[in-house]
């Protein structure tokens, strides 16, 4: 959500912190924070004034009224403060409906005044701008200040002046205290505007001739602008509303949705209830709790929450195991019912998430039984199938009810089922399959033709599916009453200018912006479906690379999509562009809106972004209102115009696409806030009508950039629409629009409509649904009220979500019954080949992979070596040596093989400059090479001349070992055959002389390896070599070389044939190379903080040894 309430303390040193203005502001910083763990003694030693002062104390919990509910101390030395708190410090509380623990206070000090002296004043936004209220009596005895205040609108973008609030607030104000309270006010407005408050109430607001005292203050800030606010705002803490407390659970779900790009809420209600949800999408989890709560369930609701927005299998898991711990914790005489539940999705992958829930529910399988835990599962959307049949499997394996449900079955008919009000359906899901409509049987590379003739009612025009006027219009916006009682009073102002008709026709042209190939695929895919002639999508924006182009599919056929570093370039080679599609996150979409709305080719935005600070979002509805820009969003899917053009992601994948008919229009029109309900809207328009005309989603926030009426009147003036569809929702007025309209008669097609969040008035303490918007700040923006003053205008308004395809379907056979509609012969959709990724996903093909592994896999939420996550690499301090056993050999070695490895790389790490690795790298160095090239450069000459006798020593010695050669036999077959014994001799190191780093590595070998009859054999022939010459010893390579042998031999973890195949394919060079990669690296970074000039050898130290006659 966006406006969330903030503690009183919070407010107030937001306040003294930033408030700019002349007049005295008394009592800075001066409060003190109690509760059940204060320490008093050092409270007053942080605050001494406490006692000093006369003081107030009152509970800091959200809490309205508290002076007529008895809840504040005044006029109390300490004593007196301790005494009022022991009778209601950690006491239970009845606050209206809520119950709740009083447990944080605030202590001010008192402030003795006249009630003269008293002053109200309130800030507040609205979609046209800030309203400020101002009233010259102000405390507990205010009354009704809607109605008595004085008001001042500060519309969007403008500037609040002193002498405007002089005027218009301080008419009434006492004479000696109006350039005091007008320096305030003005302050006030403009802190309230730079920390992107949405809500700021002062009562009373003192002023006596010291200056302007703040005594009571409640205040809402957008929390989507912390990106813009962090620095100012500091860590904000959002207290709960009274009555429901602070778990640390929905504080684990608030931080997991804070790193997400996803949506993951979670709101306890009553966790010892036995409903548990765990739904999809926003506007899907308010009508499971609507649904919940009709059926009776309202006290044993146990929470609210959603999941939305794609999260990964991983989120998903967090998520569903957060669900399952609380839910089983406490059990229920009757048992317990968990629903899953969730509108057809638009683009989350379902069996990904439903794999997170999966695993949830094995883990937690045993405390599921012991519960009782009977589970009703619904859903829909990308690869829903193989989602629904994996949750089924997990019950059969587990013996948990699992009771599985598609879109065959109406959203909400699982509540019923799980509640015992309807029996469980038992008839098989259909099988349907996305392969079933995707797989194409022609071979074609033309669009096909239409699938569906115009329906017989609609009115014929030249363009195939649109039936008013293809050009450009101008876009007149109108504007509203500034507050709901003129909605009464002057109910024509509402339906003023209508805003064009047509935003999309089957020529349309757009651009997106952002790098969302997926969407735009599915945006081709539903052209080529729909038959139409060129795709929709000319071009794509996307600031972080360079021009290019970008390859997709049309139909069978491969195309090119120009894609733009800038806005400019886009709109200058593609004039015809009139829609922008905007992907841009909640940090940029501000701007590039703003951007594209200076070219006027451009006359509709689809912000897809949640998130947007509600000032920036009014901006822009102010900006598009001038230029005359149709916005849809933000936080929406988009829209779907049946046969001619679809923005991103609505209406889901191909196959829902087919099986809701969207690839030709039908005769509903439907506008709802919720982008995943205006998908279940397309599956329940189509089962019981001929199917959508145009559908959209304006979008969840607070704000939309388009309201409903907007669309309402767009199908209201359309021919081919015969009936309107609204989904409302809970907060806001823009209901009451529609209601005006059809009493007028602006509006006189069949409007079925219904508000969904009912079941807020039933909760006793506030609850913030998944949408911004979907707050009631009073009794009208209640769905309740709302449906209500709709069925009483004449619209049609079912008696629960669950009737509202009956009720569609009855308006729809009734207009039908007269001859409004007629429906058009249905005719077999083209298809589409479906994509090579998505048919691997859904098992429908196979083919064998160009690579093979068996180390590592980077698939998953964690990193995974040899089959052990890093977590656990970690947690095992096997260190360097462990984790390359893991990924060269596959096994976890014992802890002395992981020393060894170690000590393996540590002794061969460098061997000095002279030798040619170092050499050659230093040489790359010093003539300017980088790194890479200069590592490479030293590495290229390890061989069996430098570094690289470790396999051949190893190969030499187990060879004769193992054919039971003697040592002496093997150095006289060698002197023999005029080979090298590799791994003996060294040019300085000698038997006088021994290399210390064999005689660490030798030491280690003889006291922790369980055998090491290799080595031996190697020493015995140490023996008969230094014999013959003092430097033919057992070097660092071949020590490391047989001593591996022995390892690999004997550590329990190889078969003897396993431990020859790693010697023969090279595996204990890697251990020279690995080591001497350090040390060369060092030796080029040594080179560099020298500043080492460009290498050349010294002529005197090279022998020119040419042929005589070339000398001469």
């Amino acid at each position: 959500m966006s406006a969330k309430a903030i503690s009183e303390q919070t407010g107030k040193e937001f306040l003294y912190k930033h408030i700019c203005t002349t007049a005295a502001v008394q009592n800075r910083f001066r409060y003190a924070n109690v509760t059940a763990e204060t320490d008093w003694k050092q409270l007053v030693q942080d605050h001494p004034w406490l006692l000093t002062e006369r003081l107030v104390v009152k509970p800091d919990q959200l809490i309205k009224r508290r002076g007529k509910l008895g809840l504040v101390g005044v006029n109390l030395d300490l004593e007196g403060v301790k005494k009022w708190l022991q009778t209601r410090l950690m006491k239970e509380t009845m606050v209206g409906k809520a119950k709740g623990i009083l447990k944080n206070f605030l202590i001010e000090p008192f402030v003795a005044h006249k009630q003269e002296e008293e002053f109200y004043v309130c800030i507040y936004a609205a979609r046209e701008g800030d309203y400020m209220l101002f009233h010259h009596e102000g405390g507990v005895d205010v009354g009704d200040v809607d109605s008595k205040a004085l008001k001042l609108l500060v519309g969007v973008d403008e500037k609040i002046s002193a002498d405007t609030v002089k005027s218009q607030l301080l008419t009434h104000a006492p004479a000696d205290k109006k350039e005091m309270l007008n320096s305030f006010l003005v302050g006030l407005f403009n802190m309230y505007e730079d920390l992107y408050f949405t809500y700021l109430e002062i009562n009373p607001l003192v002023v006596t001739k010291d200056g302007v005292y703040v005594l009571d203050m409640a205040a809402k800030i957008d929390a989507t602008a912390d990106y813009l606010c962090k620095a100012k705002w500091g860590d904000v803490e959002f207290p709960p509303p009274f009555g429901r407390e602070a778990y640390p659970e929905e504080a684990y779900i608030a931080d997991l949705d804070a790193k997400s790009g996803a949506s993951l809420k979670l709101t306890l209600l009553n966790p010892r209830g036995r409903i548990w949800t765990m739904v999809a999408g926003g506007g899907a989890s308010v009508v499971y709790s609507d649904t919940i709560c009709d059926l009776g369930g309202v006290n044993e609701l146990a929470n609210y929450g959603e999941y939305s927005g794609a999260p990964s299998e991983q989120q998903t898991y967090d998520y569903a195991k957060t669900i399952l711990s609380l839910m089983t914790r406490e059990k229920h005489p009757d048992g317990k019912v968990l629903i899953i539940g969730g509108s057809i999705a638009n683009f989350t992958n379902v069996a990904a998430t439903f794999k997170g829930i999966v695993r949830a529910i094995k883990d937690y399988q045993v405390p599921l039984k012991e519960h009782e835990v009977t589970i009703f599962v619904r859903r829909g959307g990308p690869n829903y199938q193989e989602g629904l049949r994996v949750m089924g499997e997990v019950g059969k394996t587990t013996g948990i009810p699992i009771h599985v449900f598609g879109t065959e079955t109406h959203m909400t008919a699982i509540v019923g089922m799980a509640l015992g009000h309807r029996p469980i359906a038992t008839q098989p899901r259909v099988a349907a399959h996305t392969a079933n409509f995707l797989l194409n049987t022609s071979s074609g590379t033309t669009t096909p033709a239409s699938s569906r003739s115009a329906s017989f009612s609609e009115v014929k025009t030249g363009c195939k599916w649109d039936h008013t006027p293809t050009k450009k219009h101008t876009i007149m916006m109108f504007c509203f009453p500034l507050f709901l009682p003129l909605l009464f009073l002057c109910p024509s102002l509402l339906i003023s200018v209508a805003k064009s008709t047509t935003l999309f026709s089957d020529h349309t042209k757009s651009i997106v912006w952002g790098m969302q190939t997926r969407a735009v695929q599915g945006m081709l895919d539903f052209d080529y479906v729909c038959s139409r002639q060129e795709p929709s999508v000319a071009a794509m924006v996307y600031p972080f690379t360079g021009d290019h182009k970008q390859k997709f599919y049309w139909g069978h056929k491969e195309i090119l999509l120009p894609v733009f570093k800038n806005m400019a370039d886009a709109m200058k080679k593609h004039p015809e562009v009139d829609v922008l599609i905007s992907f841009a996150s909640l940090r940029s979409a501000y701007d590039s809106t703003i951007e594209t709305m200076q070219y006027p080719q451009i006359r509709t935005i689809a912000i897809i972004a949640e998130g947007i600070p509600e000032a920036l979002t009014r901006k822009i509805i102010k900006m598009a209102e001038e230029k005359g820009v149709t916005i849809i969003g933000p936080a929406t899917v988009g829209g779907i115009k049946p046969g001619c053009f679809k923005i991103g992601n609505t209406g889901g994948m191909l196959d829902n696409i087919l099986a809701s008919k969207l690839y030709r229009p039908g005769s509903v029109a439907y506008v709802s806030r919720s982008g995943g309900m205006s998908n279940e809207l397309n599956n329940i328009i189509s089962r019981t009508t001929d199917g959508v005309y145009e559908g959209v989603a304006i979008g969840g926030d607070r704000y939309p950039g388009s309201v409903f009426m907007d669309h309402v009147l767009r199908y209201q003036d359309t021919p081919g629409v015969k009936m309107i569809v609204v989904l409302g929702e809970i907060g806001g007025n823009e209901e009451y629009k529609i209601c005006n309209g059809i009493k007028e008669g602006r509006i006189t097609k069949p409007v079925v409509c219904w508000c969904i969040g009912t079941c807020a008035t039933l909760f006793s303490s506030e609850v913030q649904f998944g949408h911004a918007g979907a707050c009631a700040n009073q009794a009208s923006e209640t769905a309740l009220a709302k449906n209500k003053a709709l069925e009483e205008a004449g619209a049609f308004v079912p008696k629960s979500f669950d009737e509202l395809g009956d009720v569609i379907k009855s308006v729809y056979d009734n207009l039908v019954a007269k001859g409004v509609i007629v429906p058009a012969k249905e005719l077999p959709p083209p298809t589409v080949p479906m994509d090579y990724s998505w048919a691997r996903e859904l098992g429908l093909i196979r083919k064998p992979a160009s690579f093979m592994t068996s180390i590592c896999d980077e698939r998953g939420q964690e990193l995974i070596y040899a089959g052990m996550p890093i977590t656990e690499v970690f947690k095992s301090e096997m260190g360097l040596g462990g984790t390359l056993g893991l990924l060269w050999f596959q096994r976890r070695l014992p802890r002395y093989a992981c020393q060894f490895i170690e000590m393996c790389l540590m002794v061969t790490a460098d061997h000095g400059p002279a030798v040619s690795g170092a050499h050659n790298t230093i040489v790359c160095a010093r003539a300017g090479k980088d790194l890479i090239s200069s590592l490479t450069s030293g590495l290229l000459t390890i061989g069996d001349r430098f570094g690289g006798a470790l396999d051949a020593a190893a190969k030499q010695f187990s060879k004769a070992f193992d054919s039971g050669m003697l040592p002496m036999e093997f150095v006289n077959k060698m002197k023999k055959d005029g080979k090298l014994i590799m791994g003996i001799g060294h040019r300085v190191k000698s038997i006088n002389n021994p290399d210390m780093r064999v005689q660490i590595l030798k030491d280690f070998v003889k006291q922790h390896f369980p055998a090491a009859q290799l080595l031996d054999y190697a020493l015995e022939v140490e023996k008969i070599t230094t014999s013959k010459k003092p430097n033919l010893i057992l070097n660092v390579d071949g020590f490391i070389g047989v001593a591996f042998v022995d390892l690999l031999r004997n550590c329990g973890g190889f078969t003897r044939d396993e431990a020859d195949e790693f010697v023969e394919i090279g595996a204990l060079n890697g251990i020279f190379v690995l080591g001497r990669s350090m040390g060369f690296i060092g030796h080029y970074l040594d080179q560099k903080r020298l500043k080492q000039g460009l290498y050349r050898h010294p002529w005197d130290d090279i022998s020119y040894v040419l042929p005589e006659h070339m000398t001469m």
